[in-house]
């Protein structure tokens, strides 16, 4: 397994829509073994494929907090086949938005039908934190970030910091602390 890189917004990568998987083969199987390692290490409790680079639709996520037992799931084409007309506000945070964090109002359950990491169909329901993680990662295959949800002022607030911090970083070098 391999650490991959996480793209960090603003960047053109995080807009486009994702293509579908055909197949989940080896390659497949791989790509979402290093993008749960990836995780993991970063830390964080999901990941989609376009956050390192990789324009398909798949998934990774692990809702157990830290004195649980892992719970992984790999997920490719997750599509939401059924949502909840009732509604939760969540605070949310994203691996490619570092530092940021907002309330989003989601749907409060959810069934998801996606292929696993053995290429067989599988539906899932799901509510609460686990519910929010796989809205929020499918959002990324379809070009969608967390902020996406907020007003255009407090997202371009967002943006705006993170373009800032990014200048930086690229100029001199080196990471700065998020409040730049």
């Amino acid at each position: 397994m391999a650490l991959l890189d996480i793209i960090v917004a603003p960047d053109p990568r995080l807009k486009k829509k994702a293509a579908a998987v055909e197949r989940v083969d080896a390659a497949t199987r791989k790509l979402m073994d290093d993008m749960l390692e990836t995780m993991y290490d970063a830390p964080g409790v999901g990941l989609a494929a376009p956050q390192v680079g990789v324009s398909r639709r798949i998934i990774v996520i692990d809702p157990a907090g830290e004195d649980e037992k892992p719970a992984p799931l790999k997920m490719a084409n997750p599509e939401i086949v059924w949502a909840s007309e009732e509604t939760k506000p969540h605070e949310e945070g994203c691996l490619s938005l570092p530092e940021e964090y907002q309330e989003v109002i989601r749907p409060a359950s959810i069934k998801v039908r996606y292929l696993d990491e053995h290429n067989e169909i599988r539906t899932l329901d799901a509510d609460g934190l686990l519910a929010v993680i796989i809205q929020h990662e499918m959002d990324h295959l379809e070009g969608t970030l967390f902020v996406d949800h907020l007003s255009a002022l407090k997202r371009n607030m967002i943006i705006k910091r993170l373009t800032k911090i990014k200048k930086f970083e690229q100029k001199s070098g080196k990471r700065t602390p998020v409040e730049a």
